[in-house]
């Protein structure tokens, strides 16, 4: 096991590496800078902002510090654009509202996308079956941000029950996180149907009726257990993806979250703080995969990681 997780650590880390130089030489290839406005600043004063953040260097210089500044002391770099401010500071800053929009947008994926894929399993063919599987033929179809709108329109400006911009409290999570989390919901559900739909024909599932053992016990023990592995495979980089920020929901419900800041910063040029939550995403997503495969072991005993 540990020879394993030795493993995929090294092959994470080359991952990130080629993740910062792919990012960093992208985003230096873009037309425009950082200091490139409709308002165009003296020569001088570009030349000492270009100065302030190393960009009069040559690019290899500028990687080569970058990389030596990012591995050896996890510094992201300063800000272009928020003055006084790191990307450290950003992120730490921005990745908590992100964090509680996204654990509250899997919980609701993960009971509801359950709940309605067992229903619909349990009762193949039948109008409960049917009913799920249009509810989630929905949820795959319409997109976040159509159901954003949508429920800003109705529950947040037509009947006033829930606020439609902030996150100030629990009742400000309730939009933003169904809306999130309403494509996750439709493919829990699906996934989960035919899983447990697999898992019902197995034999064993058979010979536990045969011993009598309730219909509760059977899927409660046998049946929805042994079919959560597609399950955690997908909760693995969806994970990774909701916690780090959704940047249409933020910029919608006006949350200042980590996905708005990215898109800022694509939209201001501010190379640290895109380099940096791209960093920040793929490490968070490199982990998520790792705790996924081990995972798998936890719930099946039958599986083995080779190294």
């Amino acid at each position: 096991m540990l020879k394993y997780i030795f493993k995929r650590l090294f092959s994470s880390i080359v991952t990130i590496w080629v993740v910062i130089t792919a990012t960093f030489f992208l985003m230096h290839a873009m037309p425009g800078g950082p200091f490139d406005s409709d308002k165009k600043l003296p020569e001088s004063v570009k030349a000492n902002l270009e100065e302030k953040f190393g960009l009069n260097k040559s690019l290899g210089e500028q990687y080569t510090t970058y990389l030596k500044n990012v591995t050896l002391h996890g510094d992201l770099g300063p800000s272009m654009k928020y003055e006084g401010r790191t990307v450290n500071e950003v992120i730490s800053y921005s990745f908590p509202a992100s964090a509680k929009l996204g654990l509250c947008s899997i919980a609701f994926a993960v009971i509801l996308g359950i709940f309605m894929g067992l229903i619909a399993a349990l009762n193949q063919g039948k109008w409960q079956d049917n009913l799920c599987m249009f509810i989630s033929t929905l949820g795959v179809t319409i997109p976040s941000f159509v159901m954003a709108t949508i429920f800003i329109y109705f529950f947040a400006v037509k009947l006033g029950w829930l606020p439609a911009v902030g996150f100030d409290g629990p009742k400000y999570y309730i939009l933003p996180a169904i809306a999130l989390g309403g494509y996750s919901t439709a493919f829990i559900a699906r996934l989960s149907r035919s899983s447990l739909l697999e898992v019902i024909r197995q034999d064993y599932i058979k010979v536990a009726k045969a011993k009598g053992l309730s219909k509760g016990k059977i899927i409660y023990k046998h049946t929805l257990k042994n079919s959560l592995i597609p399950i955690v495979t997908y909760l693995g980089p969806i994970f990774a993806s909701v916690l780090t920020g959704s940047f249409v929901i933020e910029t919608l419900f006006g949350i200042p979250g980590l996905g708005r800041e990215f898109v800022q910063s694509i939209g201001n040029r501010d190379y640290t703080t895109t380099l940096g939550v791209t960093i920040f995403y793929s490490t968070f997503l490199i982990l998520c995969n790792l705790i996924v495969d081990l995972l798998y072991v936890a719930i099946d005993p039958r599986i083995k990681i080779d190294a």
